[in-house]
């Protein structure tokens, strides 16, 4: 049961089931509440870029809809803000995907997973700024501004949910609905210092009502303040009951990790690989076995990866004007339409077959997600796109598992030497999204993460 705030910034700063406690028993409504998240983005939306649009008038609309039913017992979410990445429809908004490119017209209904997250009782405040098309793990779109990272303004918030992440350590949304096609989740969530899920292949299901997106690359899914209030979040976009709640895992279970890139070459900073073997002592301290192992990852991996991710862009970029994207990306899409038509889904790749006899040995397996902390505002900047790609490829640990269709998530672990937040990967073999749950659940309980950024 939620203690009940004493402030505004209280009533932010409280996980999203601590919202949702507190609307339900009538301590909070939810008109104050939103109100609570409106002031709050006032704040510190200008220093920190995190929305695309924000809809205070419809927002408390929803918020006084809500307080006037006679039951609100059945909603898990019941008034709590969620922002929603701005590469999925919510009625009556326009769907930008962070381009000068798309139309300014209003969605004429909810996507899918909004529809779900109404349902539940969540109310949407506002739609979250992505780079163009999702193509980077940086967020800072020509057409609307770069955002910026509430831990410290001139680094970035990662991408491509950068405003989901932002706006959540930042307390002006207490959840954010995302996409991660190569580590689009769990970027901005290591980046800002947050939890951040991608679930395996299919289980929830791609907005915009298709088969997949990217090729099979892509997964829907939380960032979140806790890895409870991911977990409800997760089982409301899947329909199920069965991820809320998630317990410390109490049987001990195999651990590998490993600091070894996927991309030869490439490597992490001494303060991550620290972080790494303090989270495996960790584990270890309490019961589990841990092995220092590394996949097997192919040399091929990064080709494999980027035919899908171009190929997915070239798609997404179909029928847009090309004259009016970004330089960089519109050479993508170029070389892009080139693999589009040459391209098998990723569940056709041999790669996923590989990591499930990998899997096999092991419960679980625990990776950086970066290689360092955030990158300052513009270090990409007027850079080609193969210097881009090939940069931020050798700083992300994430693609290999959007490519297999595994679970993966990112966890606050520690802070870098200029003290900007630290995150851990976790995957699992398929099926495994709740022991991913309960091993992240038993790393935020063994060393808790602060709920808001310092400068917020």
């Amino acid at each position: 049961m939620a203690a009940e705030p004493t402030t505004a910034a209280d009533l932010c700063a409280l996980s999203a089931l601590d919202m949702a406690d507190l609307v339900r028993r009538r301590k909070v409504s939810p008109v104050d509440l939103i109100q609570a998240q409106l002031d709050r983005i006032e704040a510190f939306e200008p220093q920190i870029n995190a929305f695309q649009l924000v809809r205070p008038e419809a927002a408390l609309r929803e918020a006084a809809e809500l307080a006037s039913r006679s039951r609100l017992a059945d909603l898990p979410l019941a008034g709590v803000s969620v922002a929603i990445k701005d590469n999925v429809a919510v009625a009556g908004e326009p769907t930008r995907l962070g381009s000068a490119a798309t139309s300014r017209a209003p969605a004429v209904a909810d996507d899918n997973l909004v529809a779900r997250l109404r349902a539940a009782g969540c109310v949407v405040i506002g739609k979250t700024q992505l780079p163009e098309l999702a193509i980077w793990p940086f967020t800072e779109p020509v057409a609307f501004g770069a955002t910026r990272n509430p831990w410290n303004p001139r680094h970035t918030a990662g991408g491509s949910t950068g405003g989901g992440g932002a706006a959540v350590v930042a307390g002006m949304a207490a959840l954010a609905l995302g996409s991660d096609g190569g580590g689009s989740l769990r970027i901005p969530a290591a980046c800002c210092g947050a939890f951040g899920f991608k679930p395996g292949r299919g289980l929830v299901p791609v907005a915009g009502g298709g088969p997949e997106h990217w090729f099979g690359l892509t997964e829907f899914g939380p960032i979140a303040r806790t890895v409870a209030d991911a977990a409800m979040m997760l089982d409301v976009l899947t329909g199920r009951t069965i991820y809320h709640n998630p317990q410390p895992v109490e049987q001990p279970i195999r651990i590998a990790f490993s600091d070894r890139h996927p991309l030869p070459g490439a490597s992490a900073s001494a303060r991550v690989r620290i972080e790494l073997d303090d989270v495996a002592a960790m584990l270890r301290n309490s019961g589990h076995s841990l092995v220092k192992e590394s996949p097997p990852y192919p040399l091929t991996l990064g080709l494999r990866f980027n035919a899908r991710w171009l190929g997915g862009i070239a798609q997404d970029a179909a029928g847009l004007d090309i004259d009016a994207v970004e330089p960089r990306t519109r050479q993508m899409v170029k070389l892009g339409r080139f693999f589009a038509s040459r391209t098998r889904p990723a569940s056709a790749d041999p790669f996923g077959r590989k990591m499930a006899r990998w899997f096999a040995s092991y419960d679980a397996f625990i990776s950086p997600t970066l290689t360092r902390g955030a990158d300052l505002i513009g270090a990409w900047d007027g850079v080609g796109w193969a210097r881009t790609m090939l940069g931020v490829a050798n700083q992300i640990y994430t693609p290999p598992w959007n490519l297999a269709g595994l679970p993966a998530a990112s966890v606050p672990f520690g802070h870098d030497d200029d003290g900007l937040p630290i995150g851990m990967q976790l995957v699992g073999p398929a099926g495994s999204e709740g022991r991913l749950l309960s091993l992240a659940a038993q790393i935020e309980r063994l060393r808790p993460w602060p709920p808001l950024a310092p400068v917020a």
